[in-house]
C-alpha cells in the first residue's frame, strides 16, 4: 500500500510539473508556424499526417525507433496503446503511464472498471486516479506487454505522458542530439 502510495504522488509530482509546459507547448504551436524542414507531428495529428515520423522509424532495424525533440525538447509520437492509436509525451521523470479518463474509455476501460480510490495533486489541483494495465504499448516496431499506468480525470490531464513503465520494458533508450532512440 505505501508503494502504491509513493508511486501515486511520484506521478502527481510529475504532472504538476509537465502540464503546464505540455499546455504552453500547445498554445505555442497553434500560433507558431514550425521550422522549415521539421518532422515534429503536432498532438492532434492524424494517423497519415505522422508519415514523416512512421518513414523515419522505418529506415531504422526493426525494434528500434528515433523521435525527434519539438522545439522545447519535448519527444511526442504517436503511440498504439492495445491497438488503438493515441498520441503522448515521452517522460523518462514519469514512474508510469499517465492517461486520462477520456482515453482510458477509448482503451476499453469503463467507468465501472476504474477504481479512483486515490488522490494525487497536479498544477490544476487535486484529482482523484486510479491504477490500470495496459496489455500492449506500441511505437514503430517496438511492442511491449502488460504496462502499469494511472488514469487521471480529464480535468487533471489533456493528453498521455508514456513514463518509466514503458521506457524499462525497453533494452535501452538514449537523447543524443536532440533526437530520442528507443531499442528494443
Amino acid at each position: 500500500m505505501l508503494v502504491r502510495t509513493a508511486i501515486f504522488a511520484a506521478v502527481a509530482a510529475v504532472l504538476a510539473t509537465q502540464i503546464p509546459s505540455m499546455l504552453e507547448l500547445a498554445q505555442k504551436d497553434l500560433s507558431t508556424p514550425a521550422a522549415p524542414g521539421s518532422a515534429v507531428v503536432p498532438a492532434t495529428a492524424s494517423p497519415s499526417a505522422s508519415a514523416a515520423q512512421q518513414a523515419q522509424q522505418a529506415s531504422l532495424p526493426s525494434g528500434r525507433v528515433r523521435i525527434d525533440g519539438d522545439r522545447l525538447g519535448h519527444f511526442q509520437a504517436s503511440f498504439r496503446i492495445n491497438g488503438k492509436p493515441m498520441d503522448g509525451v515521452i517522460d523518462t521523470g514519469a514512474s508510469t503511464i499517465a492517461i486520462n479518463e477520456t482515453a482510458a474509455r477509448r482503451l476499453g476501460f469503463t467507468g465501472n472498471g476504474l477504481d479512483f480510490r486515490y488522490t494525487v495533486n497536479t498544477a490544476n489541483g487535486g484529482t482523484e486516479a486510479a491504477h490500470v494495465i495496459l496489455d500492449r504499448v506500441e511505437i514503430g516496431s517496438i511492442r511491449v506487454t502488460d504496462v502499469d499506468a494511472f488514469v487521471l480525470r480529464d480535468k487533471a490531464l489533456s493528453g498521455m505522458l508514456v513514463g518509466m513503465t514503458f521506457l524499462k520494458k525497453l533494452k535501452s533508450y538514449q537523447v543524443a542530439d536532440g533526437q530520442m532512440t528507443l531499442a528494443q
